[in-house]
């Protein structure tokens, strides 16, 4: 056993609602500069969708992540590194400026400007590469709550395997239904942009897995853009340097959750420590399609365990972090309660942000035909606990984006999460639980304590509840001896010492 910590992030879908505040609060701390207008390291794309860039997904044009021989090795999608060599000057895998959106300013002078007219003056746009007007054809989320049309919805990757019936409804307008999708690096367990960078420039911290770019040592071979899957590496082409999420580690190492998690206004961010057992990514990532899911999971180590926090001690994490990981809300979320998964398993990058999968259109759809009906509300759960395929967001299609195709796991949560809904609605509307109920939720796997902690943490949860950030020691250290509060200059008077891990 090797394990190794973690920070994650786990996204509630249920909860989102599409206000875009993550992305502006990431785009004003990290990417308001010259060469940066088109990056969104945070972006939040409405699904079904193309999503940004365009048609991400694609990896048989994009070629992103690792896939699997006959042979069960791994390789990168990209390319052998033999053919990495050949194409090392010309990458015909990556994405243009078209997929994301020339990015654009206006002229707002011309509305000072502009001669005295009976028409309105308008400030025209301007391209912030070329400074020449343009016209604006696309834009950062330009298909935003449009996913019903049948421009997005129907070029969406992820409806394979849906049926053309449940496409074809999908892309009517008049019954549009869709969900939000935020997304940010993954900084993932097997990072693709690592292994294809051929100046090393890409690395992943051993102290909290947050993989960053050292930009000093890039040299613009742009290999990682194509070898992330999720598309979250950017070239910065003022600078000529490869840019990505950092996950905020200065605030991290504040002890402040990311921006992106800190601003959102649906409080569906839940940011905490997971610890993994290193030795273990080479077989996971090189597991069956079948077994991807639950062998990522397992990897996932139990904080509360003597024999972890023994091998995890010894790995000189210190008591700080490992508390932190039995606090972490993503533990909870991801590995003792199992409703979040990662986005795009079969990527086998082993991203370590997480999402719980949307129940909303299961009660939106069906819960309003059966209480015409005039039942009881026991009758209603019962029967929305038993409709979950037909759900206007297919199962197929969540199962698509979060379980590498499996809708049993799908199913499995979407129940657990319904089974949340059914007991605290029964609870607060009949003051009672009756007999059924409490065998539907058994059936989902779960029982009233379980359901108490799940509704405490994803609807009552206090902000250092959703925030678990462990104790950076060096900065804590550094601070100290920094701090004129704390240190007087004199040997042994006032002077705090830098911490050890773990203290």
């Amino acid at each position: 056993m090797n394990p190794h910590a973690q920070i994650s992030t786990v996204f509630h879908l249920d909860k989102c609602i599409g206000c875009h505040t993550c992305s502006v609060a990431c785009k004003n701390v990290w990417t308001d500069r010259r060469g940066a207008e088109y990056m969104w390291w945070n972006n939040v794309e409405t699904r079904p969708g193309v999503g940004y860039p365009t048609g991400w997904e694609d990896q048989s044009h994009y070629g992103g992540g690792w896939r699997r021989d006959a042979r069960g090795r791994l390789k990168l999608t990209i390319h052998s590194r033999a053919r990495g060599l050949a194409n090392l000057f010309f990458n015909p895998k990556l994405p243009e400026l078209e997929d994301y959106y020339e990015p654009f300013t206006f002229r707002y002078e011309d509305l000072f400007t502009a001669p005295e007219s009976d028409q309105q003056p308008t400030a025209i746009p301007v391209s912030q590469i070329t400074g020449k007007p343009m016209e604006i054809e696309t834009g950062p989320n330009w298909d935003d709550d449009l996913s019903g049309s049948n421009i997005y919805a129907k070029n969406d990757p992820s409806l394979d395997g849906v049926a053309d019936d449940v496409r074809a409804q999908l892309a009517e307008i008049e019954r549009v239904v869709f969900n939000y999708l935020p997304r940010i690096c993954n900084h993932c367990l097997n990072p693709g942009c690592v292994a294809a960078c051929p100046s090393g420039a890409i690395y992943k911290r051993a102290e909290d897995g947050v993989v960053l770019v050292n930009e000093n040592k890039c040299r613009a071979w742009r290999m990682c853009v194509t070898a992330c899957p999720y598309k979250k590496v950017y070239y910065n082409w003022a600078s000529g340097k490869s840019e990505k999420c950092i996950l905020c580690f200065p605030r991290l190492e504040t002890g402040q959750a990311p921006a992106c998690a800190h601003s959102c206004v649906g409080r569906i961010r839940y940011v905490g420590v997971l610890l993994y057992d290193a030795d273990r990514i080479p077989a996971v990532a090189a597991a069956s399609d079948d077994e991807l899911i639950d062998a990522q999971l397992d990897m996932i180590l139990d904080p509360f365990d003597p024999a972890v926090i023994g091998a995890a001690q010894s790995a000189s994490l210190g008591d700080g972090w490992i508390e932190a990981a039995q606090r972490s809300p993503a533990y909870k979320l991801v590995k003792k309660w199992r409703i979040a998964l990662p986005l795009h398993a079969e990527y086998r990058t082993l991203a370590m942000m997480f999402y719980t999968p949307p129940l909303s259109p299961v009660m939106a759809s069906i819960e309003r035909s059966l209480v015409r009906l005039d039942l009881p509300v026991e009758q209603v759960d019962f029967e929305l606990f038993h409709e979950l395929d037909k759900a206007r967001l297919p199962i197929r299609y969540l199962a698509n984006l979060f379980s590498a195709g499996d809708e049993q796991v799908i199913r499995r949560i979407l129940r657990k999460i319904l089974a949340v809904r059914v007991y605290k609605r029964q609870q607060s509307t009949t003051g009672e639980i009756d007999d059924a109920t409490l065998e539907m939720i058994r059936g989902a796997g779960t029982g009233p304590d379980e359901i108490e902690e799940i509704y405490r943490l994803t609807t009552l949860a206090t902000l250092d509840e959703r925030f678990v950030i462990p104790p950076y020691d060096r900065e804590v250290g550094i601070g100290a001896l920094r701090d004129p509060l704390t240190h007087k200059g004199e040997a042994g008077i006032g002077c705090v010492q830098p911490a050890k891990r773990g203290e």
